[in-house]
């Protein structure tokens, strides 16, 4: 269904009609196939430099923690891009096989301290349900409605506010979602989620018990604790400003769209081309919410050779993100996303 610029204030580009997924799909199918040699590339090229920057690390810390804080910067941005390999690999997109996408995924998500199956099926939800505002609250940023905020009580206010405080989104956020709450699942997960939870957590307990023996505990915690955080923190940041500027697209389940909730609801990040490496391509997020099978090392070429991947394309440059930061509200009469101080004065 396509929709008309009329019904949706906050469209991608005034006057143009949105495409229809049968208008898209002969454009994108190209770029839908998984490359295995592609893939174990790219594993390559990540998975060797993250260990060899471990064994620095761990040697640096004879030298000057200083210098050990440096390379975790470096160590930080090769987690992401691992992330974004155990995302695909969620999708079904990072290899032709199912099987190999499962088992290389649970490793992945080992190292990213992240349970594969529940996470994966919460983020399948996500993209199912992404900008819809009838079904907030699954893989998502919490975002309330300027109305919604408004018939809250004080201490309701003031628990969305300390929320969406950068301090603690960015700041504690990392720590709380990859250190607390992947150990758990989410009440009224099948089976299948809840024993994923429980074997990742027995496995990863078991690598940690092996790596405190190797090298001590205090030396483990002084790696990756701050390889983690700052890892998640670039992780929240990118989910975060890819669904979350001005003019972005939220609709009611009776007017939601598909098409729109990836073009008009999910941002390209037009990022530094070292930058676009480190975080996966996940900045063309506008086309992976079009087609979760293509994979990361293909996002590329499908905006650069697909005309329409471009033309409505929600470009934010990192000058543009840093002001979505300001952001917190719905405002649903006008249409688009709004700050504390622009509610109050609804």
């Amino acid at each position: 269904m396509s929709i008309p610029v009329e019904t949706k204030p906050n469209q991608v580009e005034q006057g143009a009609r949105l495409p229809r997924m049968g208008e898209i799909n002969p454009l994108i199918a190209p770029y839908q196939k998984a490359n295995d040699r592609r893939a174990l590339w790219e594993l390559a090229n990540t998975l060797i430099p993250y260990a060899a920057l471990w064994a620095v690390m761990v040697w640096s810390l004879k030298v000057s923690y200083a210098l050990t804080l440096l390379l975790a910067v470096l160590a930080a941005g090769f987690l992401v891009r691992i992330f974004i390999f155990f995302h695909d690999c969620g999708h079904n997109s990072f290899f032709s096989s199912t099987t190999w996408n499962k088992r290389v995924g649970f490793w992945l998500g080992l190292l990213v301290f992240t349970p594969s199956e529940h996470w994966w099926h919460e983020h399948a939800v996500h993209h199912a349900t992404s900008s819809n505002l009838d079904k907030r609250g699954r893989g998502d940023v919490t975002t309330l409605t300027v109305e919604e905020y408004q018939k809250m009580g004080r201490m309701g206010r003031l628990g969305y506010r300390l929320f969406r405080n950068p301090l603690v989104m960015f700041g504690l956020g990392p720590i709380y979602m990859f250190v607390i709450s992947h150990r758990f699942w989410r009440p009224g997960s099948g089976s299948k989620e809840r024993n994923n939870v429980i074997l990742a957590n027995l496995v990863l307990a078991a690598l940690i018990a092996g790596m405190s023996w190797w090298i001590g505990w205090k030396a483990f915690v002084m790696i990756q604790l701050p390889v983690l955080w700052l890892g998640g923190m670039v992780g929240i940041w990118m989910f975060y400003v890819q669904h979350q500027y001005e003019d972005m697209y939220w609709a009611r389940s009776g007017r939601w769209d598909y098409v729109a909730s990836a073009l008009a609801g999910a941002s390209f990040y037009d990022l530094p081309k070292v930058l676009r490496w480190f975080t996966g391509n996940i900045g063309y997020h506008h086309i992976h919410h079009l087609s979760p099978r293509i994979p990361e090392y293909q996002l590329a070429a499908c905006y650069e050779n697909v005309a329409l991947m471009q033309k409505f394309a929600k470009r934010l440059d990192i000058r543009a993100s840093l002001r979505t930061v300001k952001l917190a509200l719905w405002d649903e009469a006008r249409g688009r996303m709004v700050g504390f101080s622009e509610a109050a004065k609804s």
